[in-house]
C-alpha cells in the first residue's frame, strides 16, 4: 500500500490505527480533523445534487426538492439527451449544469433548464458499468476503463489521466466522489475483456485532484498469496461510492466477493480460496489522511454466490441505546448490517426479498440460489429521518458447484420490492411488491421514495404507508438512479452494451 499523505495542512491525524478483527475495536474513536468539500459541493448541497449519494452519507435524500406526493402527477418531460452508451449512475446537478457519463466513458455537460449539450469527452473504452463522475475545484473527475481522468468543467478538455489497474485484466466500475482535494476511487478483478482473472485484485484509491498522483491506496485482498491460489482466484475492490464522515475523516467502504463463484472442475465450491476470504464483502473503515484501517466487518465470509456487501451510508438515528449516528451496508445478497461507526460493532442484521438456500456453504449439485448473482440490494439504498429504504430484486439463479456464474439471474420473472427499515433496531417498517424489477436504486423525495425499474418504469411510494402512489412509463429501461434538484427529476437510462437517454422531468409552473 502507498501510504504517501499529503494534507498534513488541514491537520488530520490518526491516532494509534485501531484495527478491529471484524468483531469492533474498543470504545475510544481515533480523534480527526474536519475534512472540507469542494465548493461544487457545499455550494448546491441544499439545491443540487452534487454528489452520487446525494451527500457525503449516501442518504440520496432530495433536500429542498418541491416534489412531493400531492404534487408528483404533474410531472412532465422537460428534455431528453440520448447517448451512445447505457447511463448506469446518477447523474449530478452543479449549478445549471446536469453531468453524466455512459458505459462507453463518454461524458455529457447538459444545460439544466432546456438539456442542451454544452459539451462531450470522447469516448475512453467500455465498461460494464456502474460508471460516472464526480465535480469539485473546477473539475470533472471521470471513471475510464482503467483509472480515471480530469476534464475541464468549463470546456471538457482533458486535463490529466491516470491508470489505477494493476493488470490488464482489471478495471475501474464506479462512480468516483470527491473531498479533501482528493478523489476517492476503486478498482474490480473485471473488464470488458475478461472477469475475475486469477490474480487480480481490487484496490481502493485517494488519487490527488490537481496532479492525478495516488496520495494512498488500500488492498482488499487480505492475503499476499490470494488466499492460496493466485493463479485461480481474484476478488475485492468496491463498485460503490464510499459513505464519508466529514467530522471524523473516516471513509466507509463496502467491498466487493471473491472468486471463482461458485466454483471451477478443479475447484468446486471455492475450494481454491479457503477462509473467510477477507475483505471481501465486508465494510472496511479506512482513515481518509492515510487510507489505514480503523475497522473491519465482514458480512460473507467465504462467498459463494456473488453476495457484493457494496452500499455503506452513515444514518442519524434517535435511539438512546445506540449511537446517533449508525453505518449501514447492504448489497446482492440482501441482508442489512448495522454498525457502530467508531468500532465496527454489530447493533442489527436483518434480511429483505426472497432467500432460497442462501444459507449453503456447498453446493450439492445444481441448485436454485436467491437472490442469485443479479438479485439482491443491486442498486444504491437511500435513508431519511432515521429510515433505510431499499430497492431489492428477487432474481434467483440456478448454480453449479463446479461451474462459475459471473453473470445473470433470472430477472423478469418475479416482482421485487422496496423495503422501509428502521436504522436504530433493524425492524421493517412496510415492505412493497413492484412490479419488475427495480434496478433504479432509491430516492427519498419529501414524503416519497422513488424507484425505477428495468422494464422501464419509475415508481413513487407514500414513505409512510408503503402504497404505491404514482407510476410513470419512461419507455426505456433504468438502470442508473434518478437525481433531483428543485422540481427537475433527472433519470439515467440504458442497459449495458445499449444506447441510453439521460431524461429530465419537471413541474409546470403556473
Amino acid at each position: 500500500m502507498n501510504f504517501t499523505t499529503r494534507y498534513s495542512q488541514i491537520g488530520l491525524v490518526l491516532a494509534c490505527g485501531l484495527i478491529a478483527a471484524g468483531r469492533g475495536a474498543g470504545s475510544s474513536t481515533p480523534h480527526v480533523a474536519k475534512v472540507d468539500p469542494p465548493h461544487e459541493v457545499s455550494a448546491n448541497g441544499g439545491t443540487g445534487w452534487p454528489l452520487p449519494g446525494h451527500d457525503y452519507a449516501n442518504s440520496r435524500d432530495a433536500v429542498g426538492s418541491t416534489l412531493r406526493a400531492s404534487t408528483i402527477d404533474r410531472l412532465t418531460m422537460a428534455w431528453s439527451i440520448p447517448t451512445a452508451g447505457a447511463l448506469t449512475t446518477a447523474a449530478l446537478i452543479v449549478g445549471n449544469t446536469v453531468y453524466a457519463e455512459d458505459d462507453h466513458g463518454v461524458v455529457v455537460a447538459a444545460d439544466k433548464r432546456t438539456g442542451r449539450p454544452l459539451w462531450q469527452s470522447l469516448s475512453t473504452g467500455f465498461t460494464v458499468g456502474p460508471e460516472g463522475v464526480a465535480v469539485g475545484w473546477g473539475k470533472v473527475f471521470a471513471a475510464t476503463a482503467d483509472g480515471i481522468e480530469a476534464l475541464d468543467a468549463r470546456s471538457g478538455h482533458v486535463l490529466w489521466t491516470r491508470r489505477l489497474t494493476q493488470s490488464p485484466t482489471a478495471g475501474v466500475d464506479m462512480q468516483p466522489t470527491v473531498i479533501g482535494h482528493r478523489v476517492l476511487i476503486a478498482t474490480v478483478p473485471v473488464s470488458a475483456a475478461v472477469q475475475y482473472q486469477g490474480g487480480d485484485r481490487g484496490y481502493l484509491f485517494a488519487v490527488n485532484a490537481s496532479s492525478g498522483k495516488v496520495d494512498w491506496s488500500f488492498d482488499t485482498v487480505a492475503s499476499k498469496n490470494l488466499w492460496g491460489h493466485p493463479g485461480v482466484n481474484s476478488g475485492g475492490g468496491a463498485w460503490y461510492p464510499p459513505a464519508i464522515d466529514t467530522r471524523t475523516g473516516i471513509v466507509y467502504w463496502g467491498t466487493a466477493n471473491p472468486a471463482p463463484f461458485p466454483g471451477t472442475p478443479q475447484y468446486p465450491n471455492g475450494s481454491s480460496r479457503a477462509g473467510p476470504n477477507l475483505y471481501t464483502d465486508s465494510t472496511v473503515a479506512l482513515s481518509f489522511a492515510t487510507g489505514r484501517l480503523i475497522w473491519y466487518r465482514q458480512a460473507v465470509p467465504y462467498d459463494l454466490f456473488d453476495q457484493d456487501f457494496v452500499h455503506a451510508l452513515l444514518v442519524k438515528v434517535n435511539n438512546g441505546a445506540t449511537p446517533s449516528q449508525i453505518v449501514v451496508d447492504t448489497g446482492k445478497g440482501g441482508q442489512l448490517l448495522g454498525m457502530n461507526p467508531a468500532t465496527g460493532h454489530l447493533l442489527w442484521k436483518t434480511s429483505v426479498g426472497i432467500h432460497e438456500n442462501h444459507s449453503l456453504t456447498a453446493l450439492p449439485g445444481p441448485t436454485s440460489v436467491a437472490p442469485g448473482t443479479y438479485g439482491g440490494v443491486l442498486t444504491p439504498p437511500a435513508s431519511a429521518d432515521g429510515n433505510v429504504y431499499v430497492a431489492t430484486l428477487n432474481a434467483a439463479s440456478v448454480l453449479s458447484p463446479d461451474k462459475t456464474a459471473y453473470f445473470g439471474g433470472k430477472v423478469g420473472t418475479m416482482n421485487g420490492e422496496v423495503v422501509a427499515v428502521d436504522a436504530a433496531t433493524g425492524r421493517h417498517l412496510w415492505d412493497t411488491s413492484i412490479p419488475g424489477d427495480p434496478t433504479g436504486g432509491a430516492t427519498v423525495v419529501n414524503d416519497l421514495v422513488i424507484t425505477g425499474t428495468i422494464q422501464g418504469n419509475l415508481v413513487a411510494i407514500d414513505r409512510k404507508t408503503g402504497k404505491i402512489v404514482w407510476t410513470l412509463s419512461v419507455g426505456y429501461p433504468i438502470s442508473g438512479w434518478p437525481s433531483v434538484a428543485g422540481d427537475l427529476l433527472v433519470v439515467p437510462t440504458g442497459m449495458v452494451a445499449s444506447s441510453g437517454h439521460l431524461v429530465a422531468f419537471r413541474m409546470p409552473t403556473g
